[in-house]
């Protein structure tokens, strides 16, 4: 005889209530806007991450990086190695807060067409990301 772990199914009331604070990850590497995009590289892999939250000097989020944008930046032909993170981010966002709700952010990531978001407070601070799942 096999024994089969049940999982109690989610329910539409509970998956409705569920905000991004309850999936979120850890903020992890955090680097400054103003390093360079070989050293944020060296960062990511050192900390073996796949992006990095990038905060201005006052602290505040303005972005998210990942692998690919960076490999891009320095294979593009107006690279160089001054080229600073914060020349490659452009716009600040998208973020979300951890009060919104996963159907909000999940809508939010489909129409940026984005694999993970920072998760801020109300005064811009990093408190995690929310990645979609492998």
């Amino acid at each position: 005889m096999t024994f089969v772990q049940m999982q109690p199914r989610t329910t539409n009331a509970t998956a409705v209530g569920r905000t991004v604070a309850d999936a979120m990850e850890t903020a992890g590497p955090q680097v400054c806007d103003d390093m360079t995009v070989e050293v944020a590289l060296s960062v990511m892999a050192s900390a073996r991450s796949g992006h990095l939250l990038v905060c201005d000097d006052s602290g505040r989020c303005t972005g998210l990086v990942t692998q690919t944008q960076l490999a891009a930046a320095r294979d593009g032909s107006a690279y160089s190695d001054r080229v600073r993170l914060r020349d490659i981010l452009g716009d600040r966002g998208p973020f979300t807060s951890p009060v919104t709700t996963m159907a909000e952010a999940g809508h939010m990531m489909r129409y940026s067409d984005v694999d993970a978001l920072p998760v801020v407070d109300e005064h811009g601070s990093a408190l995690g990301v929310l990645a979609l799942a492998r």
